[in-house]
């Protein structure tokens, strides 16, 4: 664990954080609905490392590369609203916070950082996902899909959250686990550290420019 006096010298006064992957692995709920949805649409269940697979994009994404595997008909608009109210359902079933985040969130914030959650989840869950796990106090902010007209890999969403803060885009480190999250950050010339726990695929996460791929969300504080 970093010296608790680390982030006073922490190097940005802004954090945007992914959520899924990032500061919570919520992975199995995920997978809980939309084997629910496949169910209800007659095809077989997916194990979790598959639905892992697909977690990133957002949930149009998700249930589009779900409806491939199963072979389905039907469009991701037609089944949209369906998997939503499974996704609802899901949501606090079981979601983990990652080891190091409370503590790392703690730190950071009484270093006088201020955060904010940029995710790719549908902004009505965010905010109870957050609560539930008691770490929505730590979040100045917090923007999800469908909040802006664009979302990551966009940079909109990290342009915007800057512009809220009052402070330019290089002043603001973004953290994520994803393509999506490093093709947002490198748009917007913003900083970016990668976990490496997360949900990346295939991505390469050491050949995209990031300052710093973490195997331990704590180990943000030793950042120079």
């Amino acid at each position: 664990m970093a010296d608790s006096a680390a982030p006073r010298a922490f190097p940005w006064p802004v954090v945007l954080f992914d959520l899924d992957g990032t500061l919570v692995d919520s992975a199995s709920d995920i997978a809980e609905a939309v084997n629910r949805l496949l169910a209800e649409l007659g095809h077989a269940q997916v194990d979790e490392a598959t639905v892992r697979s697909w977690i990133g994009d957002g949930a149009r994404q998700l249930i589009t590369s779900a409806l491939q595997h199963a072979g389905e008909t039907q469009t991701v608009d037609a089944v949209m609203p369906r998997f939503l109210r499974h996704y609802e359902d899901c949501l606090l079933l079981d979601p983990q916070v990652y080891p190091g985040v409370e503590s790392t969130l703690q730190a950071l914030q009484a270093a006088g950082v201020r955060m904010a959650v940029c995710t790719n989840k549908p902004a009505q869950f965010v905010p109870p996902l957050l609560d539930a796990l008691g770490i929505d106090g730590y979040f100045d902010a917090v923007l999800g899909a469908g909040d802006l007209p664009e979302r990551k890999p966009h940079p909109l969403p990290l342009l915007h959250l800057a512009e809220g803060f009052g402070v330019d885009i290089a002043q603001c480190l973004m953290v994520g686990d994803s393509a999506a999250d490093a093709g947002a950050a490198i748009a917007a010339g913003a900083p970016l550290v990668l976990v490496s726990y997360g949900y990346r695929r295939d991505f390469d996460l050491h050949g995209c420019g990031a300052r710093a791929v973490i195997d331990r969300f704590d180990q943000l504080l030793e950042l120079r």
